[in-house]
């Protein structure tokens, strides 16, 4: 058993909600082999993990997504609209499982956690580790992550773009944006990718960890909300304008110039020593080599470190670096490493981020096109 990071502190108190007896077990050892955390109590069904909730005022909360009386997504609804806390989802690697995992983050879930989709113990062992990471994470920004809940952004939605913005006559391809993002992701491109306009001329591949599965069912609920065109990327899939592309979870996903003047995806299963597949670090380090100053990198809410390095080359070779606020962040990791290594151009809270990157498009496509002269005099 480890040691407890802060012995004598008051443990992490977790509800369980879970309709097999088996997981609510399962789960229960799993979280209590650390010493920081103590499962208080268990519900076997939605309702009874709503009334658990207010009865024994759990710090955080895990929910099955599938349960009797009450499904997961409606006992989250009303644990968000009345006793406001961190819900941890545990989904079930499926289509459907995806798309009602989805439906959770847009309710105000913290996370969400692939169920194991057999009982055998190995199975179950295998999500320990970033269970108990995300119920630690989920606890340690209660407090910004309840706020943000209260009152959700709304930013303002960019129907036109400024003329400034417009790519310059002779330019070879549209800017770059390269954007990474984890823990809290999903509901900040909810908010970021709606608000940009349809004649976005640059094009954006994003990296958001997530299960594998998860990533094409997430494009398709964001391309319809969006004006510009969202998809999951696929193998040699060429970057557009307007085009915003999802890395495919469980792959790196890298830029390389194809053609001159055309940039495209390349995906990779070679894990390259990454904890995370596909990483930030990689796709923005291959976006720095690719595409240069002219690149725009944005780094928003998540946990770790992940794009630091991305970030650091991309601002290394005068790309413009934007990261989201502290303020604004469900978990202020990702943004706090690149703010430390003080890599970033601008920070901007949530509903900020979408006109920061528009500001940015003038100064992208001038050293497009500057590289692109100077590519036809050598």
């Amino acid at each position: 058993m480890k040691e407890a990071i802060n012995p004598g502190s008051v443990p992490i108190r977790v509800l369980i909600g879970d309709d097999s007896a088996f997981m609510r077990t399962a789960i229960r050892r799993l979280l209590e082999a650390d010493p920081d955390i103590k499962v208080i109590g268990t519900a076997e069904d939605g309702r009874a993990a709503v009334e658990r909730c207010a009865e024994l005022d759990p710090d955080v909360v895990t929910l099955d997504i599938e349960m009797p009386r009450m499904t997961g997504l409606q006992a989250l609804q009303r644990i968000m609209q009345e006793l406001p806390r961190p819900v941890i989802m545990v989904s079930s690697l499926t289509s459907q499982g995806a798309e009602a995992t989805l439906e959770a983050l847009s309710l105000g879930a913290f996370d969400c956690i692939p169920k194991p989709m057999s009982h055998a113990s190995l199975d179950i062992v295998r999500i320990q580790e970033d269970l108990i990471g995300k119920v630690k994470a989920a606890f340690a920004n209660r407090r910004r992550y309840a706020e943000i809940v209260s009152a959700p952004v709304v930013p303002q939605v960019i129907t036109q773009i400024p003329h400034a913005a417009t790519p310059l006559p002779g330019q070879a391809t549209a800017p770059v944006v390269a954007l990474g993002c984890s823990t809290g992701g999903p509901a900040a491109l909810q908010q970021i990718l709606p608000a940009l306009p349809a004649n976005l001329p640059a094009s954006m591949l994003i990296v958001q960890h997530m299960p594998v599965g998860f990533t094409a069912p997430f494009a398709r609920r964001l391309n319809s909300l969006c004006q510009v065109r969202v998809e999951e990327a696929s193998a040699d899939q060429l970057l557009e304008p307007g085009l915003v592309l999802i890395a495919p979870a469980g792959q790196h996903a890298t830029v390389y110039r194809k053609v001159p003047g055309k940039y495209a995806v390349r995906l990779s299963q070679d894990r390259q020593g990454m904890l995370h597949m596909p990483s930030v670090d990689v796709m923005m380090l291959s976006v720095a080599e690719a595409c240069g100053q002219s690149a725009i990198g944005v780094i928003l809410t998540g946990m770790g470190a992940d794009g630091s390095l991305g970030m650091k080359a991309l601002h290394s070779c005068g790309a413009w670096t934007i990261g989201q606020d502290e303020r604004s962040c469900v978990v202020y990791g990702m943004p706090r490493a690149c703010a430390e290594m003080r890599v970033l151009n601008r920070t901007a809270p949530l509903g900020s981020i979408a006109s920061e990157i528009i500001k940015a498009l003038p100064r992208a496509s001038s050293r497009q096109a500057e590289s692109a002269n100077a590519a036809v005099k050598a």
